[in-house]
């Protein structure tokens, strides 16, 4: 027979005093259950473990958490995100606050089947709000439709200094026998951008089903300047302007018409007036025109592709805006790229493009809002052209180790209907190269640059071996803080109404107007080389600062429209800084104060020589963006 274990024994031979309970003996607890029954006695031949006593957590001041039995057995499901902010008391919506919670700003649907659909007393069904019925009387169905709004202000005052060509007969001083006058001018532009959107789908983790969206912009602005003739084509409309403009910005609808994994790759489609960018910094085309474009990703988005058709719109002559009462030009842009991740190395995305500028404004003559002509331009031998420009691309973006890196090469080739030097047809054969790598060092970002757009070495022959962008807006070297950039230098000599570079562009090319010109492959080109640093001071104060050094990579267009013999390459110095304070920590209050100088040598100076010659060329900027 079985001996029972001691400390049965001891419990057995042991009486318990009166009015004590009996207390269970101390016995390790069993680490295998697979030997215990339903009544906790041990099985023959099964081993048993002891473990060691469990650690327990002696802190008195602490809270200690709710038995299991404090929670409910069963989990409710909770159909969407907001029903659950709303249980939990989160919920404090007000229209007039960005920040939280806000069905203007998407974070709610504007009818949801609460509000959609509710018993009354009688049990009949009807709908209580506004936005339902008016959803209904769209066909817009569902309790899945978002509206997005924002509004923004962007104020702008810009004192600044550049070269102004006049001749005798319009100057403010007859006394002048000089060929520029007084370059001081004043720049004060306030504008307001309203924008609305209706999206179908939760987008928090996929793209939307349907997206419709406007965006309207509405610009007064103001020029002073010191001579005549530089804003308008009379003479007597004097030296100031103020002029308005609302242009439509964005009107499209997105439609996704298809997801092609469990990873939610898609493909979708986008028709309208919509923001296009044919690069990772601008340098070819950076605009919101009308265009058709196919898009979406594969391979969990490591893949990216976009087949897009624009159709170019003309624009408002002093705010850049779209001109939609305006026909379209017949101007065309045939554009497709895909993206690669972590292509050539890891951290690294790669893009190639295709893109075919097809224009016909040979026989147009369009005159800008000012007075002056734009297409053609005042150039060469004054007429017409047409041409078809297609490029080749390859950009990078990304980080290759510790370094990060933007890069873009370009390559044009094509054909243009006559050369405007010679009047024979042409071939177009330009190349473009941009470099900006960086380092960080925890809350400083050392930054280079290196760029260059070639230029024709040779006017009168059958080749144009110039660069140009379709429209660029590019961000690099310091982008509108650089005095170079955000300048327009007026051309004096041998082409009318023409500007040595371009209004938010990096490149001399010799365009009549940016956003109502054409391309001009019969161009000096430029080269930059310049050096920069990003000071983030706090997390709501940012200092920059840039300098660049700038050339033109050839000089004989130069030197045949001003009939001289040679032309130094030196275009001059290009030092910028500024201060960005963001108050709240993110763009819904942005105010920056920038201030720029150009430093002109040999070139600039042989070009824009005066009898007070201007040591430098100044641009302050003082910005202020709010956004709702």
């Amino acid at each position: 027979m079985m001996q029972p274990p001691a400390a049965e024994e001891q419990s057995a031979s042991q009486p318990v005093p009166t009015g004590q309970a009996e207390q269970p003996p101390e016995v390790d607890p069993p680490a295998n259950t697979e030997g215990l029954g339903e009544d906790q006695r041990r099985r023959p031949g099964v081993p048993q473990e002891t473990l060691e006593r469990p650690v327990e957590q002696i802190n008195p001041g602490a809270i200690r958490s709710p038995p299991p039995e404090a929670f409910p057995t069963d989990h409710i499901p909770i159909p969407d995100r907001w029903r659950l902010i709303d249980t939990i008391g989160f919920a404090r919506e007000n229209y007039l606050d960005p920040y939280n919670q806000n069905t203007l700003k998407g974070d709610r649907p504007i009818c949801t089947p609460e509000l959609r659909d509710q018993q009354d007393a009688a049990g009949e069904r009807h709908r209580r709000t506004l936005g339902c019925r008016i959803f209904d009387s769209l066909g817009l169905g569902g309790d899945d439709w978002f509206f997005v709004g924002s509004a923004v202000s962007d104020t702008v005052l810009e004192p600044r200094s550049f070269p102004i060509p006049v001749g005798v007969q319009t100057t403010n001083r007859p006394g002048s026998n000089d060929v520029f006058g007084i370059g001081d001018s004043l720049v004060a532009a306030q504008t307001v951008i309203l924008s609305a959107a209706l999206i179908k789908g939760n987008t928090a983790y996929r793209p939307p089903t349907v997206e419709y969206r406007l965006t309207l912009a509405a610009q007064m602005n103001y020029v002073d300047v010191s001579e005549r003739r530089v804003l308008f084509v009379e003479p007597s409309r004097g030296t100031s302007r103020l002029d308005t403009w609302i242009g439509v910005q964005e009107a499209f609808i997105d439609y996704h018409f298809r997801d092609v994994s469990d990873r939610y790759d898609f493909d979708s489609i986008r028709v309208g007036i919509q923001p296009l960018q044919f690069d990772f910094r601008g340098f070819l085309f950076n605009d919101q025109n009308l265009a058709v474009r196919l898009f979406g990703n594969r391979d969990n988005n490591r893949w990216q592709y976009n087949l897009i058709g624009v159709w170019r719109l003309e624009k408002d002559t002093n705010s850049g805006l779209n001109d939609v009462t305006a026909s379209p030009r017949n101007d065309w842009i045939i554009h497709a790229n895909v993206f690669r991740q972590d292509l050539p190395v890891v951290g690294l995305t790669s893009e190639a493009s295709l893109t075919w500028n097809i224009n016909r404004e040979g026989q147009d003559i369009h005159i800008d809002d000012n007075g002056f002509p734009v297409r053609p331009a005042l150039f060469g031998d004054l007429r017409g052209r047409n041409y078809d420009a297609i490029y080749l691309g390859y950009n990078a973006d990304g980080r290759i180790g510790r370094i990060n890196l933007s890069a873009s090469f370009s390559y044009v080739f094509g054909w243009e209907q006559h050369n405007v030097f010679t009047g024979r047809p042409a071939d177009i054969s330009g190349y473009f190269a941009a470099f900006e790598p960086s380092y960080d060092f925890n809350w400083i970002r050392l930054r280079g640059a290196a760029m260059i757009s070639s230029g024709d070495g040779d006017p009168y022959n059958d080749t144009h071996a110039a660069y140009d962008a379709i429209f660029e807006n590019p961000i690099f070297a310091g982008a509108d803080t650089s005095y170079w950039i955000r300048q327009t230098i007026p051309f004096a000599g041998g082409a009318r109404a023409v500007s040595l570079n371009g209004r938010n562009g990096i490149l001399a090319n010799l365009r009549s107007s940016k956003e109502e010109g054409q391309s001009n492959f019969v161009n000096p080109g430029t080269l930059l080389l310049g050096v920069g640093a990003d000071l983030d001071i706090t997390p709501d104060f940012r200092l920059s600062g840039n300098a660049n050094h700038l050339w033109f990579h050839r000089t004989e267009v130069l030197e045949a429209l001003r009939v001289e013999g040679t032309i130094p390459n030196e275009i001059g110095f290009d030092i910028s800084a500024a201060a960005i304070y963001r108050p709240n920590f993110n763009q819904n209050l942005v105010f920056r104060a920038s201030a720029a100088a150009l430093i002109p040598t040999a070139g600039f100076n042989d070009l824009f020589t005066n009898e007070g010659r201007h040591d430098f060329y100044y641009s302050i900027l003082l910005n202020a963006i709010l956004t709702y």
